[in-house]
């Protein structure tokens, strides 16, 4: 599973370790986080998002 950086804040979302304080867990696959889901740090949506190489 791919890592993702956010284009504004540069958090990157790491499916190894989800997102707790969001409800993810761990193993959840970026492109199987909802919708909704925003950037932890800055708020942005999914779309702000970049596969990291």
């Amino acid at each position: 599973m791919k890592k993702f950086v956010c284009t504004v804040c540069e958090y990157v979302y790491d499916p190894a370790v989800g997102d707790p304080d969001s409800g993810i867990q761990p193993g959840t696959d970026f492109a199987d986080l909802p919708e909704d889901w925003t950037c932890p740090i800055c708020g942005v949506g999914k779309d702000m998002f970049e596969p990291v190489d």
